[in-house]
């Protein structure tokens, strides 16, 4: 295990040195079963500390990666994806499923918005191994990977070093307001088609 460790380390610290290239590595695996010592957000927030012009280029390979990942370990879960859930316990993935289920697009959506140590891969695998739309999974996953990335580029080029302690200090309350938007938008859409509904059959 030590070794294996210890091979990620220099895998993730060789990736480093290729710039956007090695960003849109470490995110593409960390989005499918390889858990790299450093993640795709401290890699963005670091490149854009760095080199600021660059943002947006960063954001869009991090995003790129992050997603091609998540396809890569849906397209999987389609196939072996109930052995990867017996990782979780069956209470998680009840309520996951109820989840996607009951909220469709926009529960993958606000999986991508929560910060760790939230299941995003349950999320991911859940989605697979029922089959869910992979074009409402993508569109939610590019949106949701999208907007964080930026969001972590823009802070790490308007306050450079001490980005990552202000987003490890308010990226929870600002990932907990973006679900209180997007579960009142959907309630607020049900709603509003119900109440179009029963004027139609009046």
């Amino acid at each position: 295990m030590k070794f294996f460790t210890k091979w990620l380390t220099r895998l993730s610290e060789y990736l480093i040195t290729f710039g956007a290239f090695g960003l849109f590595a470490v995110a593409l695996l960390d989005s499918t079963f390889v858990p790299l010592p450093s993640s795709a957000d401290a890699l963005m927030i670091l490149l854009s500390t760095t080199n600021p012009s660059w943002m947006l280029l960063y954001a869009f390979m991090a995003t790129a990666g992050s997603a091609i990942g998540c396809w890569i370990l849906y397209l999987i879960s389609r196939r072996a994806g109930a052995r990867a859930l017996n990782k979780f316990s069956e209470k998680k993935q009840r309520r996951v499923k109820n989840w996607i289920e009951r909220y469709d697009a926009m529960a993958v959506l606000v999986a991508t918005l929560l910060p760790p140590p939230f299941p995003f891969k349950l999320f991911v695998i859940t989605a697979g191994v029922f089959r869910f739309s992979l074009l409402r999974f993508m569109i939610a996953i590019i949106a949701g990977r999208a907007f964080r990335f930026l969001l972590e580029g823009y802070f790490a080029v308007r306050y450079g070093a001490q980005a990552k302690e202000i987003l490890a200090k308010y990226y929870p309350w600002i990932g907990l307001v973006l679900v209180a938007a997007i579960v009142l938008f959907v309630f607020v859409k049900r709603w509003v088609k119900r109440e179009t509904e029963v004027l139609a059959a009046d």
